[in-house]
């Protein structure tokens, strides 16, 4: 058996997208994951990964509930750059985004959402930089019907990127791997975001943001902002 790990192989692990949410006495708090799986059909859990620096990692552990909320294909980048990219510790996140109080007193956000569920910890396991919850569904509920958001939708498709503190970070490596696979595409360069690793590609636009393909970065309005986190355009960089 080879004692040699591709860190590639495990890109080709499907994910799908969805929040988090928690509360801790009357704070509350949610952000992205893409590793919630069901674990249990009797009695019905789920289990998914938190970064242990994460807010709401700490309002699991305080509250022992959770929910989760199952996002749809069309939600807005600047939605999931919302919860993904912006820390409880300096937004209040809810107080954007519509949201109800579920009957363990956890938040859950219902805005861009197909269905929610929500649950009592009943274990966990430390990963290192991660600890995996394992709740028991208390309730659930189909919101509307239509097509989940996957992960590969969210990279391929919408092109975003994964955060520092997600599992599937690829840091590095897939700069490295960016780098060795970059053709240049006549004279536009592409811009990368320094707070998200988002990257203006001239070539694609940003068709969410009425910007045409063929826009040049230079050429982007005074007001544009990052369609994933919102920094503005000053916080974008060259790609090497």
């Amino acid at each position: 058996m080879s004692d040699v790990v591709d860190r590639k192989a495990l890109w080709d692990i499907t994910y799908g997208l969805y929040i988090v949410s928690s509360v801790s006495d009357t704070r509350t708090n949610g952000q992205i994951v893409n590793s919630v799986i069901q674990v249990s059909a009797e009695p019905p859990s789920i289990a998914l990964s938190i970064n242990k620096n994460n807010l709401t990692h700490r309002y699991i552990e305080d509250s022992g509930v959770l929910a989760v909320s199952v996002l749809e294909e069309d939600t807005p980048m600047p939605f999931i750059g919302l919860f993904g990219f912006k820390s409880g510790r300096d937004v209040d996140k809810m107080s954007q985004v519509a949201c109800r109080n579920g009957e363990t007193g956890c938040p859950i956000v219902t805005d861009n959402a197909l269905s929610f569920m929500e649950g009592r910890v009943t274990g966990s396991v430390d990963c290192g930089t991660h600890t995996i919850f394992v709740a028991e569904i208390t309730s659930s509920e189909v919101l509307k019907s239509g097509t989940p958001l996957t992960y590969a939708y969210y990279q391929n498709v919408k092109k975003g990127t994964a955060s520092k503190n997600a599992p599937t970070y690829k840091g590095d490596l897939k700069s490295q791997e960016t780098a060795q696979e970059k053709i240049v595409e006549g004279t536009m360069k592409k811009y990368v975001c320094g707070v998200c690793g988002y990257i203006y590609d001239p070539s694609e636009g940003d068709p969410e943001g009425n910007i045409a393909p063929g826009t040049p970065f230079e050429e982007l309005p005074d007001d544009w902002t990052c369609p994933v986190c919102g920094a503005s355009k000053d916080e974008f960089a060259p790609e090497d």
